[in-house]
């Protein structure tokens, strides 16, 4: 190989792995922005974080689910919301039966529809309602979106995070006025019980 493809290529290599470093280190800058907001501690946010990765792994890997599920999960401070379709109830238990074995979960919401699970129209639909209400959270006066967390599923908008009661009642309120999705449901662990 001449030394000219050589150098090329040893650059543009450095360049890539660069910008792999680059990615890593803006995800880690956005990753700590987040928690210098959230509320919850950093063994709770490592906790949830793991326990979204282990249950999607989980429902990836059971055969019997495959092609009979599209599953959302999300994880809050223990709390964690499951959304999406189950082609029929065994398929919508079986999944709940694997969610449960997960430690360091509070309760479940179990929110998954019996369905056919969802065409990439709708979810893009819903992606876009998750990011239009996000928007309007971020816009919201006496309010701090970041420990807001927004779900999306069947135009239904799931809003989470460990808020006051009046925080609470703001951030349903604004979702509220987004033109088009379905209803609001707070999931809302409350810090000020009364």
């Amino acid at each position: 190989m001449p030394i000219r493809t050589a150098v090329s290529v040893l650059l543009w290599s450095l360049v890539l792995s660069l910008q792999g470093c680059a990615t890593a280190i803006v995800a880690g800058a956005a990753t700590g922005a987040v928690m210098a907001h959230d509320r919850r501690t950093v063994g709770s946010f490592v906790d949830d974080q793991a326990v979204e990765v282990k249950a999607a792994a989980g429902i990836a890997a059971d055969n019997q689910l495959e092609g009979q599920v599209h599953i959302n999960v999300t994880s809050m401070n223990g709390i964690v919301l499951l959304s999406g379709e189950a082609a029929n109830t065994e398929a919508r238990d079986r999944v709940l039966s694997q969610v449960r074995t997960i430690p360091s979960i509070r309760r479940i919401h179990n929110e998954i529809r019996i369905a056919p699970p969802s065409a990439f129209g709708n979810r893009s639909r819903d992606t876009w309602y998750t990011t239009k209400v996000k928007s309007r959270l971020l816009f919201t006066r006496d309010l701090d979106s970041t420990r807001i967390k927004v779900v999306t599923e069947n135009t239904t908008v799931y809003l989470l995070g460990l808020v006051t009661q009046r925080e609470g009642e703001i951030a349903a309120n604004s979702a509220a006025h987004v033109d088009g999705i379905g209803g609001v449901v707070k999931l809302f662990e409350y810090i000020d019980k009364p």
